[in-house]
């Protein structure tokens, strides 16, 4: 018996294998990058199916569009509008006014006058490029208010597909040194008048902000591989719903459009909007799964991210985390592992010839459970990875399965090793192949069964009797599919074959004889075998009947056998039972379903055990048509024994030795046959057909030899003698009778 640990191994074999090959699979694929962009497309799909948040009332945005441009009249907007703009504003109290306008060169008219605003508006940030190549790339921010410290890198970060889901807190220049981004620098202005201040977290990246820690991206943080973490980073938890914060156009305050306290202790960004001035990015907010992609101003993207610093300080709104990688490693080895079980807990469910709506719905219904989990994750706050898990799911979930219908394949395979392929396909494929119940059916019955084999194996270790039986059977059905046999049983070294069942054929009966034939000519092959393996040469006997019968499936909804009942296949056992080796015994009809073309040796009358008046038996020689089989008889020589070897035997009744012993002699012998000869003071001969178990006596030594087995013949013989047919001899008897045949025939 195997250990509870070895069972369960056994048990929980395809979950044991397959989680942790493809949870690896997958975290490899990962790494690749290969996901990134599917689990970017994600993200951002559960990003825009957040529910809608307030507006943002403490941050608005002057918008300068087409429109303002056509009332200015040039592309360039002046410096003196800017500082008509910007002292509008500064009169209405604000928070923190940016400037998210390139203002490194003078624009005429009114440069100075903006100079001027610059050097008397302390809650004023203009913008700055920092990060990119010296010459190329780098644009500085306004001399004054770089000179007086107020300006702020307005950098912003493009993933591959060209969309922004991380804001910058701080960069390095070239110089190595640090600059506060322009929204950071926004947001302090504001929460300095709260008294708020960014405090450093000792011996870490981290840094707190009123109720929040921030910590800087790491570069495979969320669904990114090997992503570029310069500067301080962190997601950018986009504000949700269709207006986040007011936007009012550049001539709106120029005409005096908002009410006077309209910019009172808000933070005032100043951009342009439309698309026309090419300052627009793909967010994740572009588009959905169906609509035009719509891009977002990067003024407003600055205005995001500056209301998700002051949010996350004084309200406590979530930043966006995620989990160490080895957590998301785990979490991928758990689905993984999910997929696996539910599967392999459901091979069996509804059966294996039905494919039930549970087994497709449970991975559909637990792939659902793990992006709402996702989904309700990222609402808290954290980036949970949702496209590998799923990835992890449906490949265990595909693994076990395509491992079930591999498995069910060679179920199939070994039953097609006794069946035909027609008989496979019509007890798995049909409808009612496999439902309970029999119909009445004329078939044509057919089995086989080893002269003696029973003596022979007792003889044999049982791995040595396996072996002849594998190889005998082995041969033997393959014979019985070629001629589209049915095997019902193997019964030991008998076989009980059907033709007829479950599927019918006008030949059903030739086939029979044809197969039977072939089988007896088969055996020769066998027996080479045998003498290879040094052990004694083997011998069938075949009984074919035709009759009707019960066919089809017997037992329970658990265990069910297809198969036959009747009083047919009983006679069917008689007729074989008559058999010698290599003979071949058919009934009447039989031989009238077969037809003329069936070649016939002897026939002869025998009333069975169990049947009510005697019968007809033939034995065949052949058969012709397009089969064109024949056996070779072997004519039996019977020599004179010199000195008769004395005997005794008993009969054998079914399948138990009779009390009564009869002393007898061997009087003449052949290669597999001998005629025994009886005094007058014996009882009757055996009758014809009959079992005998013999034991010879030695002329030196007291005792008998071990059991021979034999079959009364019907050949002629005088009143007091008979002939028998040897069924099985013991080694050591077979090689004395040998040599005595080959000395008698030498002399």
């Amino acid at each position: 018996m195997q250990s509870p640990w070895k069972q369960f191994l056994w048990q929980w074999r395809g979950v044991l294998l397959t989680s942790p090959t493809i949870a690896i699979f997958i975290i490899l694929l990962r790494f690749t990058g290969l996901l990134q962009s599917w689990e970017w497309a994600a993200y951002d799909q559960f990003l825009r199916l957040r529910p809608p948040e307030q507006k943002d009332s403490r941050i608005a945005i002057v918008g300068i569009n087409e429109a303002d441009v056509k009332k200015i009249g040039q592309a360039i907007i002046p410096d003196q509008v800017y500082a008509d703009v910007i002292t509008k504003l500064k009169a209405m109290q604000p928070a923190a006014i940016g400037l998210d306008i390139y203002r490194d060169q003078p624009v005429e008219p009114g440069h100075q006058n903006l100079v001027k605003i610059f050097e008397t508006t302390s809650n004023l940030v203009g913008i700055e490029k920092v990060v990119g190549e010296r010459d190329r790339d780098i644009i500085p921010g306004p001399p004054k208010l770089k000179e007086k410290g107020q300006t702020g890198s307005n950098d912003l970060i493009q993933d591959a597909d060209k969309k922004i889901r991380r804001g910058l807190i701080d960069v390095k220049n070239n110089n190595d040194e640090t600059i506060y981004t322009f929204p950071l620098y926004l947001a302090l202005l504001y929460l300095n008048k709260k008294g708020i201040s960014p405090e450093p977290i000792e011996g870490t990246n981290n840094w707190k902000l009123g109720k929040m820690y921030f910590t800087p991206f790491e570069p495979n943080d969320g669904g990114y591989v090997r992503a570029d973490a310069k500067g301080s980073q962190i997601f950018l938890n986009y504000r949700s719903g269709n207006q986040p914060f007011e936007i009012v156009s550049l001539s709106d305050i120029l005409e005096n459009k908002v009410p006077p306290n309209w910019a009172q202790n808000r933070i005032i960004l100043i951009g342009t909007v439309g698309e026309s001035f090419k300052d627009v990015f793909f967010t994740p907010y572009s588009s959905d799964l169906i609509s035009l992609p719509v891009l977002m101003p990067g003024v407003e993207i600055h205005a995001h991210l500056t209301s998700q610093i002051i949010s996350t300080a004084l309200e406590n709104r979530k930043l966006i985390k995620s989990w160490p990688e080895i957590v998301e490693w785990l979490w991928i080895f758990f689905w993984s592992t999910i997929g696996a079980i539910i599967t392999w807990k459901l091979r069996y469910f509804g059966g294996v010839k039905t494919f039930p709506v549970q087994r497709l719905a449970t991975p559909i219904l637990i792939s659902g459970i793990l992006t709402a989990i996702t989904y309700l994750a990222l609402y808290w706050g954290w980036w949970v990875p949702v496209v590998p898990p799923i990835l992890a799911l449906a490949g265990s979930t595909i693994t076990i399965t395509a491992y079930i219908a591999r498995s069910a394949g060679d179920i199939r395979k070994t039953f097609g090793r006794y069946l035909t392929d027609a008989v496979v396909a019509n007890l798995l494929e049909n409808p009612e192949g496999l439902k309970l119940g029999g119909e009445r059916r004329k078939i044509t019955i057919f089995t086989s069964d080893l002269r003696g084999f029973t003596a022979i194996s007792e003889r044999f270790q049982p791995e040595e009797v396996v072996k002849i039986l594998n190889f005998y059977l082995g041969y033997m059905a393959d014979i019985i599919t070629a001629y589209q046999g049915t095997i019902d049983e193997f019964m030991g070294d008998g076989i009980l074959v059907l033709f007829g069942a479950p599927t019918a054929r006008e030949d059903d009966a030739k086939r029979a004889v044809a197969c039977a034939v072939a089988m007896q000519q088969a055996m020769t092959a066998v027996n080479e075998k045998m003498k290879e393996w040094n052990l004694p040469a083997l011998e069938m006997g075949i009984g074919i009947n035709t009759g009707e019968v019960v066919v089809g499936n017997i037992g329970s909804e658990k265990r069910t056998k297809y198969g036959i009942v009747g009083s047919q296949v009983n006679l069917t056992y008689r007729i074989e039972s008559y058999t010698t080796g290599s003979q071949i015994l058919i009934s009447e009809s039989t031989l009238k379903e077969a037809g003329d073309i069936v070649k016939i040796e002897t026939e002869r009358q025998v009333h069975p055990k169990g049947v009510a008046h005697p019968i007809m038996i033939y034995e065949v020689a052949g058969i012709g048509g397009k089969y064109n089989r024949f056996l070779t008889k072997e004519e039996e020589i019977f020599l004179t024994l010199p000195q008769p070897i004395a005997l005794q035997y008993s009969l054998i009744e079914g399948k138990d030795v009779g009390d009564a012993i009869v002393f007898a002699k061997l009087v003449k012998l052949s290669a597999k046959s001998a005629e025994i000869y009886t005094d007058e003071t014996q009882p009757a001969l055996p009758p014809p057909l009959t079992n005998l178990k013999i034991n010879l006596f030695s002329t030196t030594e007291p005792s008998k030899s071990e059991d021979i087995y034999a079959k009364v013949l019907e050949k002629p013989t005088g009143e007091q003698s008979f002939y028998i047919r040897f069924t099985s001899k013991p080694p050591a008897v077979a090689t004395q009778l040998d040599e005595l045949y080959k000395t008698l025939k030498t002399t």
